[in-house]
């Protein structure tokens, strides 16, 4: 490979740029993953009912949202790296305020502003791969760079159960910061700027609203935008009900429960690697309404489970790893065809993609909280976002193929393979 990942547009994308774009689009499932085995703990600790700790969850979706649409505009007009480094370290301060907080409300403030400042690096990670990268080479990219940000669900939950046994919830929280620390210092040694001047918008409320309606008004990028967003809301869902269902439900403990996530997380891993394997071969179209198909049977097999065999340990666990599973094939793909429509708004595009899925996040961690220890909520979720995430991508995928999207089979169409066993 020879120390980069491709060259496209007469630039590269070193190996170690894209090990840390990957870890600054960690920052969600570090923030959100490793502590949710300490969510029953807290709820005790703090004296409050799992809803409220559950707010905690939200209150993070909700800045990662709002965050994504400040940074993406504003790298358009300024470049990527200089809004970079802020959000970077906005997310490292906003983590001391966290790890302190003596209460539940200024637990929700602090988590926050740290998604405000995190959203910076998850937006801004797909806004520098389709920065320097054309055709299948995005989706590969982006499903390449999920699987080395899928470390970290497989990685946080055990890591906290570890942390929560010996320093307590707060010490999950610590460690956070720590690593919020690492991932400023790797934006700040190992992302250069992707673009140029030349290529940057011009300042202005005007070019703001022009790039919004370019955007927005692209009829591919809303529905491969809208299937994205759906299917991170059944994965929040999974995320947000899991620690209750998995240990309250299915009586498992808080150390096996950790175990469970992580399998499921290999499997979204193992499901984004022959996805990006079979990208050049099979569209990306095929395989995001594949990841699809296989997300509404299981959650329909789910909720089938829940509601008539009352949640039995064996095939609900596996049910439940089919449903993750099928995920990622849709993620990387959908993320691509959804940017590779309208790349010259580059920043905009990866802002409206990411806050949608993380306001849907925001808007569907507490409800699948309503039902208290049931699974019904969260078998009932992922099926509806499983559904509407289908509709909106067969919406798209019956009319013309858009273009900008493959690129020729062969060598040159295949930057990453050797990333990829």
């Amino acid at each position: 490979m020879q120390g980069s990942v491709g060259a496209v547009r007469g630039r590269s994308l070193p190996g170690g740029t894209l090990v840390v774009l990957a870890l600054l689009t960690a920052v969600a499932p570090f923030a959100t993953d490793m502590y949710l085995t300490a969510f029953p703990v807290m709820a005790r600790d703090l004296h409050v009912p799992a809803s409220s700790i559950q707010l905690t969850l939200t209150a993070f979706f909700v800045g990662l949202a709002v965050g994504q649409l400040f940074f993406g505009p504003l790298s358009d007009r300024y470049g990527r790296r200089r809004p970079l480094l802020v959000g970077s370290f906005v997310c490292l301060g906003a983590g001391v305020v966290v790890a302190t907080a003596p209460t539940v409300p200024v637990l929700v403030a602090g988590r926050v502003l740290q998604g405000l400042g995190g959203a910076a690096g998850v937006v801004l990670a797909r806004a520098v791969v389709a920065d320097r990268a054309e055709g299948a080479a995005v989706a590969r990219l982006f499903t390449v760079m999920m699987l080395i940000g899928g470390v970290a669900p497989v990685l946080a939950p055990l890591a906290g159960t570890a942390v929560l046994a010996a320093f307590g919830w707060r010490g999950i929280l610590w460690v956070l910061v720590g690593l919020t620390a690492l991932m400023f210092l790797g934006a700040l040694v190992a992302v250069p700027e992707s673009l140029p001047p030349e290529r940057r918008a011009a300042a202005g409320v005007r070019t703001v609203a022009r790039s919004i309606r370019s955007v927005l008004g692209n009829r591919a990028y809303v529905g491969y935008g809208l299937a994205c967003a759906w299917a991170f809301a059944a994965l929040f869902a999974y995320i947000s009900a899991s620690p209750f269902v998995v240990q309250n439900v299915l009586g498992l403990s808080a150390g096996q429960y950790s175990v469970v996530f992580g399998v499921n997380a290999v499997g979204l891993s193992l499901g984004g690697l022959v996805s990006a394997r079979l990208v050049g071969r099979v569209s990306e179209r095929r395989l995001l309404l594949a990841g699809l198909g296989v997300l509404v049977s299981a959650s329909c097999c789910l909720l089938v489970d829940v509601v008539v065999l009352d949640s039995p340990r064996r095939p609900t666990l596996v049910i439940l790893f089919v449903a993750v599973s099928s995920l990622g094939a849709v993620f990387g793909n959908a993320t691509a065809l959804a940017i590779s429509q309208v790349r010259d708004a580059a920043g905009s595009a990866s802002a409206f993609l990411g806050a949608s899925q993380f306001a849907l996040g925001a808007l569907v961690a507490p409800l699948v909280g309503l039902g208290g220890d049931s699974a019904f909520p969260m078998a009932l979720t992922l099926l509806v976002a499983g559904v509407l995430a289908a509709l909106s991508a067969a919406l798209v995928a019956s009319g013309p193929r858009p273009a900008g999207v493959r690129a020729p089979v062969g060598p040159a169409a295949d930057p990453v393979g050797d990333l990829v066993p």
